[in-house]
């Protein structure tokens, strides 16, 4: 994968204290909000743990972040597959999903994501999933990402100048799911895989 480093630790950023929605609001709406040209790029992505139903579920299995090409090219679900190249997700695959997270307990267990990359050949897709727009959230203006077949919003807001923290704000879902991105560098092992 080349020797390039990675995504520099922001440290502060997540301090312990974040555990629960309101602590992660509170965080979130100090934060400034961010342009559509900020976003360009491919980023890795991590759960923001606050007691969501999807804490830690996409990690198992194997998700590694999202990519804007520009404002109306946006691959929400990016996944290393088995061989250790990236894929992108068809969004539509993760609906169901998505729908009973908060009903039905996700698996979680090396084996559940084992079985997930093997099946990523089945929902890998080389068409864009979602686009860019800035949106009005909680009372700030700030760079959206919208997919185009589902009813999510992910709204970010910026931690540094390579990080930034979303909120995924899906109708439906009583509670909404946090995550940080953070900037990958010019690495070209960084591309996604063309299935």
């Amino acid at each position: 994968m080349g020797n390039a480093p990675g995504p520099k630790p922001t440290g502060s950023f997540i301090p312990p204290a974040i555990t629960t929605t309101e602590q992660a609001f509170a965080r979130f709406d100090a934060l400034p909000p961010v342009e559509i040209a900020f976003m360009l790029g491919a980023w890795t992505g991590e759960s923001v743990r606050t007691g969501h139903p999807l804490d830690g579920a996409l990690e198992a299995f194997h998700w590694h972040g999202k990519r804007f090409d520009s404002a109306e090219e946006v691959h929400p679900l990016v996944f290393r597959t088995l061989g250790g190249g990236r894929t992108c997700l068809e969004p539509r695959a993760m609906g169901p999903g998505l729908r009973l997270s908060g009903r039905v307990p996700i698996p979680t267990s090396p084996l559940a994501g084992r079985l997930f990359q093997l099946l990523l050949p089945l929902f890998s897709t080389r068409r864009s999933g979602a686009r860019l727009r800035m949106t009005r959230y909680r009372g700030v203006e700030s760079a959206t990402m919208q997919y185009d077949h589902l009813p999510i919003n992910d709204v970010f807001r910026r931690v540094d100048d390579d990080t930034v923290l979303g909120v995924m704000d899906l109708k439906g879902m009583e509670m909404p799911f946090f995550f940080l991105l953070r900037r990958e560098g010019p690495d070209p092992s960084h591309s996604v895989t063309i299935p």
